[in-house]
């Protein structure tokens, strides 16, 4: 698995109103819709109202391929224009490693 966290920062709230109008147009349900798509959630950390966390996860760089190369990428491109938005990117390769579960309260 691939997981990439995208980082919108705006001004004003610019950014979370980019966030509900992927929401609400039914963009962001079109991506989740998309094969390979395993998580596209938009949170707000709690110490900067200006930026909105986009965790965007994906089963191998292929289906993020296929998503690049999709038409809602220019959709995605116009909103982000529209809301004048900055981004920073991190991303993610999943192993196998489960040591971890010792330390998860399920």
């Amino acid at each position: 698995m691939i997981t990439v966290n995208l980082y919108y920062r705006g001004k004003n709230g610019s950014a979370k109103a980019f966030a509900e109008e992927m929401e609400e147009s039914g963009i962001a349900d079109a991506i989740r819709a998309e094969e390979g798509n395993l998580r596209y959630q938009y949170f707000t950390p709690l110490d900067d109202p200006e930026t909105v966390l986009l965790i965007d996860s994906w089963t191998d760089q292929a289906a993020i391929d296929a998503h690049h190369a999709s038409p809602m990428m220019k959709q995605l491109a116009e909103l982000r224009e529209k809301y004048d938005l900055h981004m920073t990117v991190e991303r993610f390769v999943s192993d196998e490693y489960d040591a971890d579960q010792q330390f998860i309260r399920k």
